[in-house]
Protein backbone atom coordinates (compact mmCIF):
# COMPACT_ATOMS: atom_id res chain seq x y z
CA UNK A 1 0.00 0.00 0.00
CA UNK A 2 2.55 2.62 0.77
CA UNK A 3 4.28 1.79 -3.19
CA UNK A 4 0.50 2.61 -4.40
CA UNK A 5 0.97 5.67 -2.72
CA UNK A 6 4.31 6.75 -3.38
CA UNK A 7 2.92 5.73 -6.95
CA UNK A 8 -0.34 8.12 -6.69
CA UNK A 9 1.85 11.30 -5.18
CA UNK A 10 4.65 10.98 -7.73
CA UNK A 11 1.20 11.34 -10.50
CA UNK A 12 0.03 14.09 -8.78
CA UNK A 13 3.66 16.27 -8.85
CA UNK A 14 3.85 15.27 -12.36
CA UNK A 15 0.59 16.89 -12.88
CA UNK A 16 0.58 19.64 -11.41
CA UNK A 17 2.85 22.09 -12.66
CA UNK A 18 1.32 21.47 -16.13
CA UNK A 19 -2.17 22.19 -15.06
CA UNK A 20 -2.02 24.93 -12.41
CA UNK A 21 -3.55 27.86 -13.13
CA UNK A 22 -2.79 30.62 -10.61
CA UNK A 23 -2.55 28.29 -7.70
CA UNK A 24 -3.67 30.56 -4.93
CA UNK A 25 -6.89 31.04 -6.97
CA UNK A 26 -7.77 27.11 -8.02
CA UNK A 27 -6.89 25.57 -4.54
CA UNK A 28 -8.79 26.10 -0.87
CA UNK A 29 -6.12 27.43 1.61
CA UNK A 30 -5.51 25.39 4.58
CA UNK A 31 -7.79 22.18 3.04
CA UNK A 32 -6.48 18.95 1.46
CA UNK A 33 -8.32 15.87 0.51
CA UNK A 34 -7.49 12.25 1.80
CA UNK A 35 -8.34 9.21 -0.40
CA UNK A 36 -8.78 5.96 1.06
CA UNK A 37 -9.29 2.70 0.07
CA UNK A 38 -12.85 2.72 -0.97
CA UNK A 39 -15.51 0.14 -1.38
CA UNK A 40 -15.86 -1.55 -4.36
CA UNK A 41 -19.47 -0.20 -6.73
CA UNK A 42 -22.20 -2.45 -5.32
CA UNK A 43 -20.35 -2.77 -2.00
CA UNK A 44 -22.74 -3.83 1.03
CA UNK A 45 -23.96 -1.37 3.71
CA UNK A 46 -21.60 -3.08 5.96
CA UNK A 47 -18.38 -2.75 3.64
CA UNK A 48 -19.48 1.25 3.01
CA UNK A 49 -19.47 1.21 7.12
CA UNK A 50 -16.09 0.22 7.36
CA UNK A 51 -14.42 2.92 4.68
CA UNK A 52 -16.35 5.24 6.96
CA UNK A 53 -14.47 3.78 10.15
CA UNK A 54 -11.46 4.13 8.36
CA UNK A 55 -11.58 7.67 7.75
CA UNK A 56 -12.23 8.15 11.28
CA UNK A 57 -9.67 5.80 12.65
CA UNK A 58 -6.79 7.70 9.93
CA UNK A 59 -7.94 11.05 11.57
CA UNK A 60 -8.15 10.66 14.82
CA UNK A 61 -4.57 8.46 14.34
CA UNK A 62 -2.98 11.59 12.83
CA UNK A 63 -4.48 14.21 15.04
CA UNK A 64 -6.38 15.43 12.18
CA UNK A 65 -9.71 17.64 12.27
CA UNK A 66 -12.23 17.55 9.44
CA UNK A 67 -13.28 20.14 7.40
CA UNK A 68 -15.91 18.71 5.42
CA UNK A 69 -18.43 15.83 5.81
CA UNK A 70 -16.66 12.56 4.39
CA UNK A 71 -17.95 10.77 1.28
CA UNK A 72 -17.59 7.17 1.80
CA UNK A 73 -18.82 6.21 -1.30
CA UNK A 74 -15.54 7.78 -2.96
CA UNK A 75 -13.79 6.73 -0.09
CA UNK A 76 -13.05 10.92 0.43
CA UNK A 77 -12.19 12.85 3.56
CA UNK A 78 -11.73 16.42 3.71
CA UNK A 79 -9.33 18.19 6.23
CA UNK A 80 -7.74 20.92 7.83
CA UNK A 81 -4.24 21.10 7.09
CA UNK A 82 -2.56 21.85 10.55
CA UNK A 83 -1.05 25.32 11.00
CA UNK A 84 2.31 25.83 9.84
CA UNK A 85 2.05 22.66 7.94
CA UNK A 86 1.59 22.15 3.69
CA UNK A 87 -0.08 19.44 1.53
CA UNK A 88 3.13 18.47 0.98
CA UNK A 89 3.99 17.51 4.76
CA UNK A 90 0.73 16.25 5.16
CA UNK A 91 1.39 13.57 2.57
CA UNK A 92 4.45 12.70 3.97
CA UNK A 93 2.68 12.14 7.25
CA UNK A 94 0.20 9.85 6.06
CA UNK A 95 2.84 7.87 3.53
CA UNK A 96 3.19 5.22 6.03
CA UNK A 97 -0.66 4.97 6.75
CA UNK A 98 -1.46 1.65 4.51
CA UNK A 99 -5.20 2.71 4.72
CA UNK A 100 -4.55 5.75 2.88
CA UNK A 101 -4.13 5.75 -1.17
CA UNK A 102 -3.29 9.58 -1.58
CA UNK A 103 -3.63 13.11 -0.60
CA UNK A 104 -4.04 16.20 -2.81
CA UNK A 105 -4.57 19.94 -2.24
CA UNK A 106 -8.58 20.55 -2.30
CA UNK A 107 -9.17 22.23 -5.59
CA UNK A 108 -11.70 25.25 -6.27
CA UNK A 109 -13.38 25.49 -9.65
CA UNK A 110 -15.07 28.53 -10.97
CA UNK A 111 -17.95 29.70 -12.77
CA UNK A 112 -17.35 29.70 -16.31
CA UNK A 113 -17.11 32.99 -17.95
CA UNK A 114 -20.20 33.73 -19.88
CA UNK A 115 -20.14 37.27 -20.56
CA UNK A 116 -24.02 38.72 -20.51
CA UNK A 117 -23.95 40.48 -24.31
CA UNK A 118 -27.12 39.12 -26.24
CA UNK A 119 -25.44 38.69 -29.39
CA UNK A 120 -23.29 35.65 -27.92
CA UNK A 121 -26.63 33.83 -26.65
CA UNK A 122 -29.27 35.67 -29.31
CA UNK A 123 -30.32 33.24 -32.27
CA UNK A 124 -29.80 34.98 -36.04
CA UNK A 125 -32.64 33.76 -38.07
CA UNK A 126 -30.86 34.52 -40.81
CA UNK A 127 -28.00 31.88 -40.28
CA UNK A 128 -30.09 29.86 -37.88
CA UNK A 129 -27.58 30.15 -35.16
CA UNK A 130 -26.58 32.40 -32.56
CA UNK A 131 -25.20 36.39 -33.79
CA UNK A 132 -21.65 35.72 -32.49
CA UNK A 133 -21.50 31.79 -33.58
CA UNK A 134 -17.59 32.65 -34.72
CA UNK A 135 -16.22 33.06 -31.21
CA UNK A 136 -17.50 30.01 -29.98
CA UNK A 137 -16.82 27.76 -32.97
CA UNK A 138 -13.06 28.90 -32.26
CA UNK A 139 -13.22 28.33 -28.59
CA UNK A 140 -13.52 31.32 -27.01
CA UNK A 141 -15.83 30.85 -24.06
CA UNK A 142 -12.61 27.98 -22.86
CA UNK A 143 -10.36 30.64 -23.54
CA UNK A 144 -12.44 32.95 -21.41
CA UNK A 145 -12.44 30.58 -18.63
CA UNK A 146 -8.43 30.85 -18.31
CA UNK A 147 -7.57 34.63 -19.75
CA UNK A 148 -10.05 37.56 -19.71
CA UNK A 149 -7.11 39.63 -21.72
CA UNK A 150 -7.23 42.35 -18.35
CA UNK A 151 -4.23 44.29 -19.21
CA UNK A 152 -3.63 43.37 -22.49
CA UNK A 153 -3.56 46.73 -25.20
CA UNK A 154 -4.26 45.68 -29.18
CA UNK A 155 -3.15 48.21 -31.78
CA UNK A 156 -5.74 48.95 -34.64
CA UNK A 157 -4.35 50.33 -37.76
CA UNK A 158 -7.70 51.17 -39.75
CA UNK A 159 -9.94 53.97 -40.64
CA UNK A 160 -11.25 55.38 -36.94
CA UNK A 161 -13.73 54.20 -34.29
CA UNK A 162 -16.80 55.09 -33.20
CA UNK A 163 -15.68 55.77 -29.53
CA UNK A 164 -19.66 56.51 -28.72
CA UNK A 165 -20.41 53.24 -29.29
CA UNK A 166 -21.43 51.13 -25.87
CA UNK A 167 -19.28 47.98 -26.89
CA UNK A 168 -16.04 50.24 -27.34
CA UNK A 169 -16.34 53.82 -25.19
CA UNK A 170 -14.70 52.26 -22.18
CA UNK A 171 -12.10 49.78 -24.51
CA UNK A 172 -10.23 52.62 -26.26
CA UNK A 173 -6.99 53.41 -24.46
CA UNK A 174 -6.18 56.05 -27.05
CA UNK A 175 -6.87 57.20 -30.31
CA UNK A 176 -4.70 59.10 -33.04
CA UNK A 177 -5.46 60.87 -36.19
CA UNK A 178 -2.57 60.28 -38.95
CA UNK A 179 -4.38 61.10 -42.45
CA UNK A 180 -4.67 64.47 -41.48
CA UNK A 181 -8.30 65.27 -42.20
CA UNK A 182 -10.13 64.10 -38.82
CA UNK A 183 -10.23 62.95 -35.43
CA UNK A 184 -8.93 59.59 -34.40
CA UNK A 185 -12.39 58.46 -33.02
CA UNK A 186 -14.10 59.45 -36.03
CA UNK A 187 -15.42 56.30 -38.46
CA UNK A 188 -16.74 57.79 -41.53
CA UNK A 189 -15.99 54.53 -42.95
CA UNK A 190 -17.33 51.89 -40.68
CA UNK A 191 -14.71 49.52 -41.26
CA UNK A 192 -12.68 50.59 -37.78
CA UNK A 193 -15.43 50.59 -35.73
CA UNK A 194 -16.19 47.00 -36.91
CA UNK A 195 -12.43 45.35 -36.69
CA UNK A 196 -12.18 47.23 -33.29
CA UNK A 197 -15.07 45.61 -31.62
CA UNK A 198 -14.03 42.13 -33.57
CA UNK A 199 -10.96 42.44 -31.68
CA UNK A 200 -12.00 43.93 -28.34
CA UNK A 201 -15.54 44.65 -27.60
CA UNK A 202 -16.71 45.20 -23.70
CA UNK A 203 -17.69 42.27 -22.70
CA UNK A 204 -20.73 42.14 -19.68
CA UNK A 205 -22.54 45.27 -20.55
CA UNK A 206 -25.58 43.32 -21.44
CA UNK A 207 -25.83 45.12 -24.70
CA UNK A 208 -24.60 44.16 -27.97
CA UNK A 209 -21.39 41.64 -28.76
CA UNK A 210 -18.47 40.90 -26.42
CA UNK A 211 -15.19 41.06 -28.29
CA UNK A 212 -12.86 38.11 -28.68
CA UNK A 213 -9.77 39.86 -26.40
CA UNK A 214 -12.52 40.85 -23.75
CA UNK A 215 -10.85 42.75 -21.23
CA UNK A 216 -7.99 44.15 -23.84
CA UNK A 217 -7.59 47.75 -24.81
CA UNK A 218 -7.44 49.58 -27.89
CA UNK A 219 -4.58 52.18 -29.39
CA UNK A 220 -6.46 53.23 -32.69
CA UNK A 221 -4.10 54.81 -35.17
CA UNK A 222 -6.69 56.10 -37.78
CA UNK A 223 -4.80 56.19 -40.78
CA UNK A 224 -5.61 56.87 -44.86
CA UNK A 225 -3.17 53.72 -45.90
CA UNK A 226 -0.80 56.16 -47.55
CA UNK A 227 2.95 55.28 -46.46
CA UNK A 228 3.47 57.64 -44.00
CA UNK A 229 0.41 56.79 -42.10
CA UNK A 230 1.11 53.36 -41.98
CA UNK A 231 4.87 53.93 -40.98
CA UNK A 232 3.80 56.32 -37.97
CA UNK A 233 0.62 54.42 -36.43
CA UNK A 234 2.75 51.16 -36.73
CA UNK A 235 5.58 52.77 -34.69
CA UNK A 236 2.86 54.58 -32.19
CA UNK A 237 0.84 51.83 -31.46
CA UNK A 238 3.97 50.43 -30.57
CA UNK A 239 5.20 53.20 -28.04
CA UNK A 240 1.53 53.03 -26.69
CA UNK A 241 1.94 50.01 -25.48
CA UNK A 242 0.36 47.18 -27.71
CA UNK A 243 1.60 43.88 -27.27
CA UNK A 244 0.09 43.20 -30.93
CA UNK A 245 -0.89 45.01 -33.96
CA UNK A 246 -3.86 44.44 -36.64
CA UNK A 247 -3.20 45.51 -40.13
CA UNK A 248 -6.80 44.94 -41.82
CA UNK A 249 -5.19 46.08 -45.10
CA UNK A 250 -3.01 45.53 -47.52
CA UNK A 251 -1.40 45.73 -51.41
CA UNK A 252 0.57 48.33 -52.86
CA UNK A 253 4.36 48.36 -53.54
CA UNK A 254 7.45 47.21 -50.82
CA UNK A 255 8.31 50.15 -49.25
CA UNK A 256 11.76 50.53 -47.23
CA UNK A 257 10.04 52.78 -45.06
CA UNK A 258 7.71 50.49 -44.00
CA UNK A 259 9.73 47.83 -43.65
CA UNK A 260 11.84 49.92 -40.93
CA UNK A 261 8.63 50.45 -38.96
CA UNK A 262 7.48 46.96 -39.37
CA UNK A 263 11.10 45.67 -37.98
CA UNK A 264 10.99 48.41 -34.87
CA UNK A 265 7.44 47.00 -33.75
CA UNK A 266 8.96 43.89 -33.96
CA UNK A 267 12.09 44.45 -31.97
CA UNK A 268 9.75 45.43 -29.29
CA UNK A 269 8.42 42.13 -29.04
CA UNK A 270 5.23 43.03 -30.88
CA UNK A 271 2.80 40.15 -32.69
CA UNK A 272 1.71 41.81 -35.91
CA UNK A 273 -1.14 40.62 -37.74
CA UNK A 274 -2.07 41.34 -41.40
CA UNK A 275 -5.02 40.20 -43.01
CA UNK A 276 -4.36 37.81 -46.16
CA UNK A 277 -6.53 39.08 -49.65
CA UNK A 278 -9.60 39.49 -50.37
CA UNK A 279 -9.32 37.72 -53.19
CA UNK A 280 -8.36 33.82 -53.95
CA UNK A 281 -4.49 34.57 -54.95
CA UNK A 282 -1.30 33.27 -53.90
CA UNK A 283 0.04 37.17 -53.19
CA UNK A 284 -1.10 38.59 -50.37
CA UNK A 285 0.39 41.99 -50.88
CA UNK A 286 2.36 44.19 -48.18
CA UNK A 287 2.45 44.06 -45.01
CA UNK A 288 1.20 40.40 -45.22
CA UNK A 289 4.33 39.29 -47.81
CA UNK A 290 6.49 40.82 -45.53
CA UNK A 291 5.28 38.96 -42.34
CA UNK A 292 5.29 35.29 -43.82
CA UNK A 293 7.44 35.95 -46.87
CA UNK A 294 6.49 33.26 -49.81
CA UNK A 295 7.13 29.71 -49.19
CA UNK A 296 7.44 30.13 -45.25
CA UNK A 297 4.11 29.02 -44.50
CA UNK A 298 4.67 25.48 -44.23
CA UNK A 299 7.67 26.12 -41.91
CA UNK A 300 6.07 26.88 -38.77
CA UNK A 301 9.33 28.53 -37.53
CA UNK A 302 9.49 30.47 -39.65
CA UNK A 303 7.60 34.08 -40.47
CA UNK A 304 7.79 37.47 -38.41
CA UNK A 305 4.00 37.73 -37.48
CA UNK A 306 0.88 36.17 -38.69
CA UNK A 307 -1.04 36.47 -41.86
CA UNK A 308 -4.73 35.69 -41.60
CA UNK A 309 -7.05 34.37 -43.86
CA UNK A 310 -10.82 33.87 -44.15
CA UNK A 311 -13.09 30.57 -43.31
CA UNK A 312 -16.32 29.96 -43.57
CA UNK A 313 -18.56 27.73 -41.64
CA UNK A 314 -17.92 24.45 -43.13
CA UNK A 315 -14.27 24.97 -42.09
CA UNK A 316 -12.71 25.65 -45.74
CA UNK A 317 -11.49 28.97 -46.93
CA UNK A 318 -13.86 31.27 -48.00
CA UNK A 319 -14.29 31.42 -51.45
CA UNK A 320 -13.32 35.43 -51.79
CA UNK A 321 -9.60 34.46 -49.37
CA UNK A 322 -6.65 34.28 -50.33
CA UNK A 323 -4.45 30.88 -50.21
CA UNK A 324 -1.04 30.06 -50.57
CA UNK A 325 2.54 29.94 -49.04
CA UNK A 326 2.09 33.15 -47.39
CA UNK A 327 -0.94 31.93 -45.28
CA UNK A 328 0.14 31.23 -41.55
CA UNK A 329 -3.02 30.16 -40.30
CA UNK A 330 -7.54 31.40 -40.61
CA UNK A 331 -10.15 32.39 -38.81
CA UNK A 332 -13.77 32.85 -39.30
CA UNK A 333 -14.16 35.69 -41.72
CA UNK A 334 -17.55 34.72 -43.67
CA UNK A 335 -20.90 33.40 -42.58
CA UNK A 336 -20.68 31.31 -45.77
CA UNK A 337 -24.61 30.90 -47.65
CA UNK A 338 -25.96 30.94 -44.31
CA UNK A 339 -25.91 35.68 -44.50
CA UNK A 340 -24.28 38.12 -45.13
CA UNK A 341 -21.35 38.22 -43.24
CA UNK A 342 -19.77 38.77 -39.92
CA UNK A 343 -21.92 40.36 -36.97
CA UNK A 344 -19.76 43.13 -35.07
CA UNK A 345 -20.38 46.83 -34.43
CA UNK A 346 -21.07 49.66 -36.34
CA UNK A 347 -21.02 53.64 -36.42
CA UNK A 348 -24.27 55.52 -35.54
CA UNK A 349 -23.16 58.30 -38.18
CA UNK A 350 -23.87 56.99 -42.35
CA UNK A 351 -20.81 55.11 -43.84
CA UNK A 352 -18.85 55.03 -46.55
CA UNK A 353 -19.28 51.57 -46.46
CA UNK A 354 -22.69 51.91 -47.15
CA UNK A 355 -22.37 54.62 -49.74
CA UNK A 356 -19.91 53.23 -51.82
CA UNK A 357 -17.46 55.82 -51.28
CA UNK A 358 -14.81 52.81 -49.32
CA UNK A 359 -10.73 52.69 -49.91
CA UNK A 360 -10.97 50.73 -52.62
CA UNK A 361 -14.09 51.90 -54.14
CA UNK A 362 -17.33 49.28 -53.99
CA UNK A 363 -21.03 49.52 -54.57
CA UNK A 364 -23.30 50.49 -51.89
CA UNK A 365 -23.75 47.74 -49.15
CA UNK A 366 -27.06 48.89 -48.77
CA UNK A 367 -27.75 45.35 -46.50
CA UNK A 368 -24.73 45.87 -44.33
CA UNK A 369 -25.77 47.38 -41.97
CA UNK A 370 -28.75 45.75 -39.06
CA UNK A 371 -30.95 46.52 -35.84
CA UNK A 372 -30.09 44.23 -33.29
CA UNK A 373 -32.35 44.59 -30.11
CA UNK A 374 -33.32 47.94 -31.23
CA UNK A 375 -29.93 49.50 -32.00
CA UNK A 376 -28.70 49.86 -35.53
CA UNK A 377 -25.09 50.35 -34.70
CA UNK A 378 -24.20 46.98 -35.84
CA UNK A 379 -23.16 45.55 -39.30
CA UNK A 380 -22.78 42.01 -41.00
CA UNK A 381 -19.14 42.28 -42.92
CA UNK A 382 -17.35 39.65 -44.68
CA UNK A 383 -13.89 39.18 -45.22
CA UNK A 384 -10.18 38.28 -44.11
CA UNK A 385 -10.41 41.69 -42.20
CA UNK A 386 -13.11 40.52 -39.97
CA UNK A 387 -11.03 37.46 -39.48
CA UNK A 388 -7.53 38.70 -38.89
CA UNK A 389 -9.08 41.06 -35.46
CA UNK A 390 -9.97 38.14 -34.27
CA UNK A 391 -6.75 36.38 -34.02
CA UNK A 392 -5.59 39.35 -32.48
CA UNK A 393 -8.44 39.46 -29.58
CA UNK A 394 -6.80 35.84 -29.22
CA UNK A 395 -3.23 36.84 -28.76
CA UNK A 396 -4.52 38.96 -26.51
CA UNK A 397 -5.69 37.06 -24.22
CA UNK A 398 -2.45 34.81 -24.64
CA UNK A 399 -0.34 37.78 -23.83
CA UNK A 400 -2.23 38.10 -20.99
CA UNK A 401 -2.19 34.47 -19.76
CA UNK A 402 1.62 34.46 -19.75
CA UNK A 403 3.32 37.55 -20.07
CA UNK A 404 6.60 35.95 -20.12
CA UNK A 405 5.64 34.82 -23.55
CA UNK A 406 7.67 36.09 -26.28
CA UNK A 407 6.48 37.56 -29.48
CA UNK A 408 7.84 33.85 -31.50
CA UNK A 409 6.63 32.28 -29.09
CA UNK A 410 3.20 33.15 -29.52
CA UNK A 411 3.15 32.81 -33.23
CA UNK A 412 3.97 29.75 -32.43
CA UNK A 413 1.41 28.87 -30.40
CA UNK A 414 -1.23 30.11 -32.54
CA UNK A 415 0.16 28.23 -35.38
CA UNK A 416 0.23 24.99 -33.13
CA UNK A 417 -2.92 24.68 -31.60
CA UNK A 418 -5.27 25.77 -34.99
CA UNK A 419 -7.35 23.51 -35.86
CA UNK A 420 -6.74 21.25 -38.81
CA UNK A 421 -8.57 20.95 -42.21
CA UNK A 422 -10.19 17.52 -41.83
CA UNK A 423 -7.89 15.16 -42.94
CA UNK A 424 -4.67 17.87 -42.89
CA UNK A 425 -2.06 16.26 -40.98
CA UNK A 426 -0.03 19.72 -40.76
CA UNK A 427 0.03 23.08 -43.16
CA UNK A 428 -2.57 23.66 -46.30
CA UNK A 429 -2.47 26.15 -49.55
CA UNK A 430 -5.83 26.66 -47.90
CA UNK A 431 -5.68 27.50 -44.29
CA UNK A 432 -2.10 27.64 -43.22
CA UNK A 433 -2.12 26.01 -39.89
CA UNK A 434 -5.45 25.59 -39.78
CA UNK A 435 -8.54 27.63 -38.04
CA UNK A 436 -7.86 29.77 -34.77
CA UNK A 437 -8.45 27.51 -31.88
CA UNK A 438 -8.57 30.19 -28.94
CA UNK A 439 -9.20 27.87 -26.09
CA UNK A 440 -6.38 25.63 -27.28
CA UNK A 441 -4.38 28.29 -27.47
CA UNK A 442 -4.39 29.77 -24.03
CA UNK A 443 -4.11 26.74 -22.86
CA UNK A 444 -0.73 26.33 -24.26
CA UNK A 445 0.43 29.35 -22.94
CA UNK A 446 -0.69 28.46 -19.62
CA UNK A 447 0.77 25.54 -20.01
CA UNK A 448 4.16 27.01 -21.21
CA UNK A 449 4.24 29.38 -18.03
CA UNK A 450 5.46 26.28 -15.79
CA UNK A 451 8.32 25.46 -18.03
CA UNK A 452 10.91 28.02 -15.74
CA UNK A 453 14.20 26.15 -16.49
CA UNK A 454 16.47 27.76 -18.92
CA UNK A 455 17.41 25.77 -22.60
CA UNK A 456 21.45 25.02 -22.44
CA UNK A 457 23.85 24.94 -25.07
CA UNK A 458 27.23 22.96 -26.02
CA UNK A 459 29.79 23.04 -29.02
CA UNK A 460 28.93 20.54 -31.75
CA UNK A 461 32.33 19.04 -33.48
CA UNK A 462 36.21 19.83 -33.18
CA UNK A 463 38.01 22.90 -33.28
CA UNK A 464 36.77 25.20 -35.98
CA UNK A 465 38.77 25.88 -38.52
CA UNK A 466 38.44 28.59 -41.28
CA UNK A 467 38.71 27.84 -45.11
CA UNK A 468 39.76 31.07 -46.82
CA UNK A 469 38.71 33.05 -44.26
CA UNK A 470 35.16 31.42 -43.89
CA UNK A 471 34.08 29.18 -40.94
CA UNK A 472 30.84 27.67 -39.52
CA UNK A 473 30.22 27.75 -35.76
CA UNK A 474 28.28 24.70 -34.71
CA UNK A 475 26.16 23.88 -31.69
CA UNK A 476 23.36 21.85 -29.97
CA UNK A 477 20.51 23.39 -28.02
CA UNK A 478 18.62 21.38 -25.50
CA UNK A 479 15.43 23.13 -23.92
CA UNK A 480 14.93 21.93 -20.16
CA UNK A 481 11.72 21.64 -18.00
CA UNK A 482 10.58 20.85 -14.34
CA UNK A 483 9.93 17.36 -13.78
CA UNK A 484 5.96 16.40 -15.31
CA UNK A 485 6.50 19.22 -17.69
CA UNK A 486 6.95 19.34 -21.50
CA UNK A 487 9.45 21.67 -22.68
CA UNK A 488 8.46 24.81 -24.52
CA UNK A 489 10.92 24.66 -27.25
CA UNK A 490 13.98 26.46 -28.19
CA UNK A 491 12.82 29.79 -29.88
CA UNK A 492 15.65 31.01 -31.09
CA UNK A 493 19.47 31.31 -30.92
CA UNK A 494 21.73 34.43 -30.00
CA UNK A 495 25.63 34.75 -31.16
CA UNK A 496 27.83 37.38 -29.74
CA UNK A 497 30.88 38.18 -30.42
CA UNK A 498 33.68 39.54 -28.35
CA UNK A 499 35.12 42.76 -28.51
CA UNK A 500 37.42 43.78 -26.46
CA UNK A 501 36.09 43.08 -22.76
CA UNK A 502 32.62 43.12 -23.85
CA UNK A 503 30.46 40.50 -26.40
CA UNK A 504 28.04 42.09 -28.63
CA UNK A 505 24.94 40.71 -30.38
CA UNK A 506 26.01 39.93 -33.93
CA UNK A 507 23.01 38.12 -35.17
CA UNK A 508 19.74 35.43 -34.22
CA UNK A 509 19.13 31.97 -35.49
CA UNK A 510 16.62 29.33 -35.35
CA UNK A 511 19.73 26.98 -36.87
CA UNK A 512 22.35 25.35 -34.78
CA UNK A 513 24.98 26.47 -37.09
CA UNK A 514 26.02 30.00 -38.37
CA UNK A 515 28.84 30.52 -41.01
CA UNK A 516 30.75 33.65 -40.83
CA UNK A 517 33.53 35.37 -42.69
CA UNK A 518 37.06 36.79 -41.07
CA UNK A 519 40.07 38.74 -42.04
CA UNK A 520 43.66 36.68 -42.13
CA UNK A 521 45.09 36.96 -38.89
CA UNK A 522 42.42 38.16 -36.66
CA UNK A 523 41.73 35.61 -34.05
CA UNK A 524 37.92 35.75 -33.24
CA UNK A 525 35.54 34.75 -29.63
CA UNK A 526 32.21 33.77 -30.24
CA UNK A 527 29.49 32.75 -27.89
CA UNK A 528 26.05 31.16 -28.26
CA UNK A 529 23.20 31.66 -25.97
CA UNK A 530 20.01 29.90 -26.64
CA UNK A 531 16.31 31.51 -25.59
CA UNK A 532 13.16 28.76 -25.37
CA UNK A 533 9.49 29.52 -27.11
CA UNK A 534 8.58 29.92 -22.69
CA UNK A 535 10.75 33.06 -22.44
CA UNK A 536 13.58 31.55 -20.69
CA UNK A 537 16.84 33.06 -21.57
CA UNK A 538 20.00 30.78 -21.14
CA UNK A 539 21.52 32.64 -17.99
CA UNK A 540 25.27 32.85 -19.33
CA UNK A 541 26.83 33.01 -22.96
CA UNK A 542 27.59 28.59 -23.59
CA UNK A 543 29.06 26.89 -26.61
CA UNK A 544 32.06 29.54 -26.53
CA UNK A 545 34.25 29.53 -29.68
CA UNK A 546 37.63 30.80 -30.77
CA UNK A 547 38.49 30.84 -34.23
CA UNK A 548 42.01 31.93 -35.48
CA UNK A 549 42.09 32.88 -39.32
CA UNK A 550 44.86 31.37 -40.95
CA UNK A 551 44.33 32.37 -44.46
Amino acid sequence: MIFRLSLALAALTALAPGTALAQDRDTVRGRALVLLERAAPGASASARSAVRASASAVIARHGLRRARPDVPAVGVSTVRIPPGDSVAALRRRLAGDPRVAAVEPEARHRLRVVPNDPALSAGDPSIGDVFQWYLHRQGFPAAWDLSRGAGAVVGIIDSGIDSAHPDLATKVKSAHDHDGNTVGTADEVGHGTHVSSLACGAPDNAFGIAGAGLDCQVVLEKSDLTGSSVIASLVDATDMGAGVINMSFGGGRLSAGEMRALRYALRKDVVLIAAAADQPIADQGHPAKDLQPTGTGRRISEGKGLVVTAADPSGGRASFAGRGSQISLAAMGDSGTRGGGIFAAFPANPTQIETGGSNPPGPPCTTCRTVFNGDSRFAYLAGTSMASPQVAGAVALVRAANPRLRRAGVVRIMKQTATRAAGASGWTTELGWGILNAGAAVQRAVQFASDTVAPRTSRRGGRSRSVNRRFTLKWRGRDQAPPGVAPAGIEAYSIYEKRGRKYKLIATTTSTRYRLRGRKGKRYRFAVRARDLAGNLEPTRRASFVIRVRR
